[in-house]
């Protein structure tokens, strides 16, 4: 059972107990396992690096028993705090028609009121404040496999913005939607596909249609699931834009910026000697027992079930399976970041091919760029110790930025 040790007095007496003996025993075990080069999961990784990946790991799997250790933000409030920009972002049903429509009325979801937050590298600018010159914006959608994490300035994920707006100075500004999260059993069902993508476009929309950005102006960003997120909001833009003028859509943005996407909820790309199976064993994602995946998984897809993931481009994109058909005209310009030692690497891959057969036409020559470090991890860029990785990959970002910013 998941989530079996969430209530009190239960939480509070393991969560003591696993602090108690990893401080004790656990640490001291892993330096001295990690400190031969050779028993390291990865030869070129350094000590630290080692511990840390396993101290990570121990702690996602002892959140598979407890549910989340430290609450983080959600949609239902804004979060002050010293310099945080908290604004409130209106629904958009206006803008939800088609098959996202159908699916949202199927699945019982509506449009909804959510909070939004910029990250700005001018800290006296108020919240939400109209663009200016020269002003560029990073519309940031985060990760945590749809049932975690935040969009607050305080969540680790925030630091993707932070390290963009240090290495990539045509970058001005950072916002990110406070997208639903979805949850399931043990916990009551709410927010399933395609909340956060309803959530996502009220957020394009507020920066285009309330701010006044240009979509020239705008890089959509999304790492892990986020990335998912980011995919099926150009999806969306893309696919009826033409055919329904009448819902005045936003136009692309400039760029879509994907960090360790996480592109196919589906089976296509399990099964031996594949990323998922070879590099499972030591990525701190990868479930231990019943796993932290399959329930963020059962909870996006809610009462679609799991066949979903395997027949929907707007959860799937990356999908082997045929009859998905994924297809990215007319997407725009495209980085892809991975790290070449994290389990979806192969679906990574599988992504890149698919936008570079689409997208590689004589118009669309350079269109997708792909990036992958060598032996790091999933979403390194978040960690501030996952060097050199994490400088690399910000500056192979910011040089992508700068090259869009000359060719425009």
């Amino acid at each position: 059972m998941v989530y079996e040790l969430r209530q009190q007095p239960w939480f509070g007496l393991y969560v003591g107990y696993q602090l108690a003996t990893t401080i004790l025993l656990r640490l001291p075990y892993w330096y001295l396992i990690s400190y031969p080069p050779s028993w390291r999961p990865r030869a070129s990784w350094s000590l630290k690096r080692s511990v840390l990946l396993r101290l990570f790991r121990h702690i996602f799997s002892v959140s598979q028993k407890t549910g989340q250790l430290i609450p983080f933000p959600t949609h239902r409030a804004i979060k002050p705090g010293p310099g945080v920009k908290g604004v409130w972002v209106e629904a958009a049903p206006h803008l939800i028609t088609g098959v996202l429509l159908t699916m949202a009325t199927a699945a019982n979801v509506t449009c909804a009121h959510i909070p939004g937050y910029w990250i700005d590298r001018d800290e006296t600018l108020p919240a939400g404040a109209p663009p200016r010159a020269g002003d560029k914006v990073l519309y940031r959608l985060h990760g945590g496999g749809y049932f975690q994490l935040s969009a607050h300035p305080g969540d680790p994920s925030a630091n993707i913005a932070y390290g963009i707006l240090k290495y990539s100075p045509p970058v001005t500004r950072t916002f990110s939607i406070e997208y639903r999260l979805s949850t399931a059993e043990p916990y009551k069902p709410e927010n399933p596909f395609p909340a956060a993508l309803l959530d996502a476009i009220a957020g394009y929309n507020y920066l285009v249609n309330i701010i006044g950005f240009n979509p020239d102006d705008i890089i959509i960003s999304g790492d892990s699931a986020g990335g998912n997120l980011a995919l099926a909001l150009i999806r969306y833009l893309r696919d009826y834009q033409s055919y329904h003028a009448d819902l005045h859509l936003p136009p692309l943005p400039s760029g879509l910026l994907l960090l360790s996407p996480w592109a196919d909820l589906g089976k296509s790309h399990e099964g031996p000697n594949t990323s998922l199976s070879n590099f499972c064993s030591y990525d701190y994602t990868a479930p231990r027992g019943p796993g932290r995946t399959s329930y963020g998984k059962l909870a996006f897809l809610g009462p679609f079930g799991l066949g979903l993931a395997e027949r929907s481009a707007y959860v799937s994109p990356a999908s082997l399976n045929s009859w998905v058909g994924a297809r990215f005209d007319g997407f725009p310009r495209t980085l892809i970041c991975s790290g070449g030692a994290e389990p979806l690497l192969d679906s990574i891959r599988s992504l890149w091919w698919k936008m570079e057969r689409d997208m590689s036409g004589r118009i669309g020559r350079g269109q997708v760029s792909y990036y992958e470090a060598k032996d790091a991890l999933h979403d390194h860029i978040v960690f501030s110790w996952h060097e050199p990785e994490n400088k690399q990959t910000l500056e192979i970002i910011s040089d992508w930025i700068e090259k869009g910013q000359r060719n425009f």
